[in-house]
């Protein structure tokens, strides 16, 4: 089973750069689809990025691809979100995800994701 913590949140301005990190202590993380969600402030959880555990392909949120880039090391078992031009928009709770093993598909709903970790926090001040 999947355990995940994310650190690399913070205060940050416009334009600036964070990297957020994920650690998996479960047992099947190169198996595993790895995603990361967001949660704006009085908003619904969003789907940011995930990279697949067959081909470490990458899929990304609408208008996020560019600006994040998602990226795994399964040796050590960590999930990376590079975000890059920050914006306000950009402040959440940013959470990793984890899918079953051997997932199929492209996931990109919460629905697809039984394992999460606590969150991390990012603000981006103007």
């Amino acid at each position: 089973q999947a355990q995940l913590v994310e650190s690399g949140g913070g205060s940050v301005q416009t334009g600036g750069s964070l990297r957020l990190s994920c650690v998996d202590s479960g047992r099947s993380f190169d198996a595993q689809t790895m995603g990361w969600f967001r949660r704006p402030p009085g908003k619904p959880r969003e789907f940011v990025a995930a990279v697949m555990w067959a081909d470490d392909s990458t899929i990304y949120g609408e208008s996020l691809k560019g600006r994040f880039t998602v990226s795994r090391d399964n040796a050590k078992r960590v999930v990376y979100l590079q975000m890059n031009s920050l914006k306000p928009e950009d402040t959440a709770d940013y959470y990793c995800a984890a899918t079953v093993p051997c997932a199929r598909g492209v996931p990109s709903r919460t629905n697809d994701y039984p394992y999460w970790g606590p969150g991390t926090q990012v603000t981006v001040s103007s």
